[in-house]
């Protein structure tokens, strides 16, 4: 099938609905870290604690958001996909209450944990929905769609943070936050209709569970494209770790400066993602469409290396980190389609185990990057460099390997 599975919707408004949810959902992590970022500082302060105290609740949160996609996804496979959406939306929005209420740091760990797998479910379960109601092309523009508000989570988070920290404490941060889950979990009550029929759902057992994550991680042609998906957004992660230091330490950007450069990446993340919902089916297939964005990224990230290697100016290193970071949109869009495209009785699998595997690369990538210092150029171009490059050889040897 070329165009929408059985259930999807085919008017624009119920389309554009369900695209504003599910997009806010898969953009639940993004939000809940970005936000809270700017109040590390004043959060050691009023908790009497140290600053890696507090940094461990970021950690802890990543942590969680990666290993409870891993729980919720299959999960869904057996109980339908509506079901833990309530439940992981009570959950962050419950704890993101606790985490306005903390009295201690300890507390404040405790309830990032909880917060992080409520999280979780959001972002797994955005993309099973989507493999549930589509298929092909129609699936890939849908997936383009979700770019608008994912590319905007983490671009408007610092800002809006920033605000609240200018009227209120950092306690405001958490209680937007729990305001942001209850008003998901609502949405989902009111307009997210069940999309997994009882006939399509697989029985909760550990070893078929175990089996059915045996059997993707030996699929060769899911790991290619996942792992090129991972890749690239280990680039990106890299950019994310290490740009703020560079352009700010190195190029001397102000704060203000370095919000807009940081958002104009984001937005193109959010125009090429549209760009590529207009492409894919029309123009070009997916597989196309992504090979040309990892080209695109690869030689970005080498720009980006040559510029910090050769010590040019500024204007052609923020040309380099936009070609490389807007084309995540493409990537993530045409790669999960194609990730997922073969595994419509396990979608919730297939999503949690795409979503761990970037976790750990991005993980992998940023600590590689520490090695070398965190504020270098030239370490921040060279793994960018690397994962982009590594993301388009991946998809090159698998497709080599199917024409043989």
């Amino acid at each position: 099938m070329t165009g929408p599975a059985g259930g999807a919707p085919d008017r624009p408004a119920r389309r554009l609905r369900l695209a504003l949810t599910l997009g806010a959902l898969s953009g639940l992590g993004a939000l809940t870290i970005d936000m809270y970022l700017p109040a590390l500082p004043g959060m050691a302060r009023e908790l009497h604690t140290t600053a890696p105290a507090v940094q461990l609740t970021l950690t802890v949160f990543v942590v969680g958001l990666a290993v409870g996609q891993v729980i919720v996804g299959p999960l869904s496979d057996a109980w339908g996909r509506r079901r833990p959406l309530l439940a992981g939306t009570a959950l962050y929005a419950s704890a993101s209450a606790a985490c306005a209420l903390a009295p201690s740091a300890g507390w404040l760990v405790g309830a990032r944990l909880l917060e992080s797998l409520g999280a979780a479910a959001g972002t797994v379960l955005a993309r099973a929905v989507v493999r549930d109601l589509f298929d092909g092309p129609a699936m890939t523009r849908f997936f383009s769609s979700l770019m608008v508000v994912n590319g905007l989570a983490p671009v408007l988070a610092p800002v809006v943070g920033g605000q609240l920290l200018t009227v209120a404490s950092w306690r405001a941060v958490f209680v937007t936050l729990a305001a942001v889950g209850g008003a998901l979990f609502l949405v989902v009550v009111l307009t997210l209709p069940e999309s997994l029929p009882r006939e399509r759902r697989r029985p909760p057992r550990l070893g078929g569970t175990l089996r059915t994550f045996a059997a993707l991680a030996a699929d060769r042609r899911y790991l290619r494209y996942v792992l090129a998906a991972a890749l690239m957004f280990a680039a990106v992660f890299a950019y994310i770790s290490g740009s703020s230091f560079v352009l700010q330490d190195v190029h001397g950007l102000t704060a203000q400066q370095y919000g807009l450069v940081f958002g104009g990446n984001g937005l193109g993340i959010v125009l090429l993602g549209q760009v590529n919902g207009l492409l894919v089916g029309r123009v070009a297939g997916e597989r196309t469409l992504l090979a040309v964005a990892l080209a695109v990224a690869a030689l970005g990230g080498l720009g980006v290396l040559a510029c910090a290697a050769l010590g040019l100016p500024l204007p052609p290193l923020l040309a380099c980190l936009f070609a490389t970071v807007s084309m995540l949109g493409v990537v993530l869009a045409n790669a999960t389609s194609l990730a997922l495209a073969g595994h419509a009785g396990a979608a919730g699998a297939a999503s949690s185990l795409q979503g761990l595997l970037q976790f750990l690369v991005g993980a992998l990538a940023a600590s590689a990057m520490g090695v070398f210092g965190r504020g270098s150029a030239v370490s921040m171009g060279a793994t960018m460099f690397l994962c982009a490059a590594a993301a388009l050889a991946v998809l090159l040897a698998g497709r080599r390997r199917l024409s043989r």
